[in-house]
């Protein structure tokens, strides 16, 4: 068969032109890349990319032998450094690469497709010719009503982020991983029965190294073929979505890998990559940093986010290492960073980058949410951009890690010196719209699992983690918990290996995951735990320096004040017969959860009662009940009548 080569076909209009070279154009991937055509009784593929420092730039494929030159592709006379062409009789599956010849020294790249829908499964790196188009998708109603139930800052949020290579493997089978189509069946059947709002997928823009879990990407346009093809995932998706569950991937623009297929040195420059390596280089990962002061460039990466909301129906979008994108010097010693044009460190172009992210997403999709990783204190990150903001929806809360994390590890015996640490958090708790992560990060690294953080002896720590959950979820903030958190996994998380699922027939184990499944339900039931998460209406201290005895409580409010939640929190490990909590009303109160009953293994055998309130004075308030305050338990109340 013969692949002859045309130049009289293009996907590029001027408008495209314009906006591409004016960082504006938001669906190159409608442009760009390998699409399947017919055009005057020829059916082909037609090839389009941006090398604009290249001399040559040829297709090489499983049809014509990987040959340089065999089947060279034009540059378009209007400046914008794209070549095309069509290529006859190629069908889907083949696989390619673009051969590029440097203008400069000469310099010979065999590249990825920067566009490609598809790619070979790594350690592999071609690029594969896949029509995307097609997928009968059955979520329309999730789209159209659903999703707006769980997508918003007054709509309950309880997150499960997931590793798709090491959530669980078919170990019978050589140990390999979960395709598509299985963890459509297995993941999604899961995440419903334990409550869940939402999965976020971990990265799955194809990556070569798997020991990077995904945050160094050569595929921007591409879900990685370590678990099937890019339907299968759309079939995955449309599962979630099906079941009640909202689908946010990891995606980051931040840096991308420097191997040699990539990004990287594309067409024999620094194409995406600043030149300069004090701005165009992360040395803490050994990976290049995109240039945002660049048209091109931007509008690569916001057409990426637009595709995965578009084409794959996703919901929401995390954006990975936000804070090493805003500074000049993150990472970086003194001397290996330059100042921005005012002297500072903040990286002007990136800011502005990231506004414009925001409002291109938020304009063209709706109900969908865009959630920042940020680790420092820069300001008004979740809030508007014509407010002076970033324009996320949400960011990650590190404060409340950090500080909530150190102190669930001390002695209870301490813990009365560390009060402050634990309750600090609600002092910045509304300044911005903040999720509350107990994310992969805190679990690896020799940081130890979750369950092994916890201060005390087997029952102590399983205790402690119990209240530790109980606190998180009704602490103002949307909740997200890292795969294996659920069920006490004791190892460090290892994405080589699938979670230790057999702990599951341990009592203890199993039953702090009953207690989050119901702690989950729970959450999605009564509004006052999520209505007002990111305003001062919804949280009320009843009482915050009981230092002595490690206990703090407080009120979760919605707009009826029958819903209010009152949350008792005893973190010593000494149980408070006839404790006194204030209540905001006189009547009937019911324990509606407890951190400690039997049924999630704890220690108190008694179940939850009802309790008559008494017009006795307790932190201020008239009203209140009594009841016995389990150890290292937390509690929650509701008015009953």
């Amino acid at each position: 068969m013969t692949y002859p080569i045309h130049y009289d076909i293009s996907r590029f209009e001027a408008l495209d032109i314009y906006l591409f070279k004016e960082g504006t154009h938001t669906k190159l991937y409608e442009k760009f890349g390998a699409h399947s055509m017919k055009d005057a009784g020829r059916e082909g593929v037609y090839f389009a990319v941006w090398a604009p420092n290249a001399k040559e730039v040829s297709v090489v494929a499983d049809f014509n032998a990987y040959v340089p030159g065999a089947h060279p592709l034009k540059r378009r006379e209007d400046g914008s450094g794209i070549w095309e062409g069509f290529i006859e009789n190629v069908q889907s599956y083949t696989t390619y690469k673009y051969h590029i010849v440097s203008q400069y020294h000469g310099a010979v790249k065999q590249k990825t497709d920067p566009y490609a829908f598809y790619c070979e499964k790594p350690s592999n790196s071609a690029s594969v010719i896949y029509d995307i188009e097609g997928y009968e998708w059955h979520d329309s109603r999730w789209i159209e009503k659903e999703r707006t139930q769980i997508n918003g800052h007054d709509k309950p949020m309880s997150i499960y982020e997931v590793h798709l290579g090491s959530w669980r493997r078919k170990v019978e089978e050589g140990n390999r991983y979960l395709t598509y189509a299985e963890l459509a069946e297995e993941l999604v059947a899961y995440v419903k029965s334990m409550a869940y709002t939402h999965v976020e997928l971990m990265p799955i823009t194809e990556y070569p190294f798997k020991g990077s879990w995904g945050y160094q990407v050569t595929g921007y346009f591409a879900p990685t073929a370590r678990f099937g093809e890019p339907k299968a995932f759309m079939a995955l998706v449309d599962a979630l979505h099906q079941n009640g569950i909202g689908v946010i991937l990891d995606w980051v623009p931040s840096h991308f890998v420097t191997d040699g297929h990539g990004l990287a040195t594309f067409d024999g420059t620094c194409l995406y990559e600043h030149e300069d390596p004090r701005l165009g280089y992360q040395p803490q990962w050994g990976s290049a940093v995109f240039n945002y002061s660049r048209n091109e460039v931007r509008a690569f990466l916001i057409s990426s986010a637009s595709f995965w909301f578009e084409k794959y129906h996703i919901d929401g979008i995390r954006v990975d290492a936000v804070a090493s994108m805003l500074y000049l010097d993150y990472g970086r010693e003194e001397g290996e960073w330059l100042p921005n044009k005012e002297g500072g460190r903040e990286n002007l172009e990136a800011i502005a980058f990231l506004k414009q992210l925001n409002l291109s997403v938020y304009g063209a999709f709706e109900n969908i949410v865009m959630i920042a990783e940020e680790s420092t204190a820069y300001p008004m990150v979740s809030k508007p951009v014509h407010l002076g903001g970033l324009g996320f929806g949400f960011k990650w809360n590190m404060g409340w890690m950090h500080d909530t994390l150190k102190y669930f590890s001390l002695d209870p015996i301490y813990r009365q010196y560390h009060q402050d640490d634990l309750t600090f958090s609600i002092w910045y708790a509304f300044d911005e719209n903040f999720v509350l992560p107990l994310s992969h990060d805190e679990v690896v690294h020799m940081k130890g699992s979750l369950i092994n953080k916890m201060a005390g002896d087997t029952n102590q720590k399983f205790a402690n983690l119990r209240a530790l959950f109980g606190y998180m979820m009704a602490h103002p903030g949307k909740k997200l918990l890292f795969m294996g958190g659920e069920f006490a996994q004791y190892r460090e998380w290892d994405f080589e290996s699938s979670l230790d699922w057999h702990l599951l027939d341990d009592p203890k184990h199993k039953g702090l995951q009953r207690m989050l499944t119901e702690l989950n339900s729970l959450y999605r039931k009564e509004e006052a735990l999520y209505r007002y998460d990111s305003e001062h209406a919804g949280f009320e201290w009843i009482e915050r320096s009981d230092n002595l005895h490690n206990t703090i409580s407080f009120f979760r409010k919605s707009d009826d004040a029958d819903d209010t939640v009152i949350v008792v929190c005893n973190f010593a490990d000494a149980k408070r017969e006839n404790y006194r909590v204030a209540v905001p009303q006189a009547g009937r109160y019911k324990m509606i959860f407890n951190s400690q009953h039997s049924r999630y293994e704890g220690w108190c055998h008694e179940s939850e009662g009802v309790y008559e309130s008494e017009k006795v004075l307790a932190w201020g308030r008239e009203d209140s009940i009594t009841f016995t305050m389990p150890a290292l338990g937390v509690v929650y109340f509701k008015r009953v009548d």
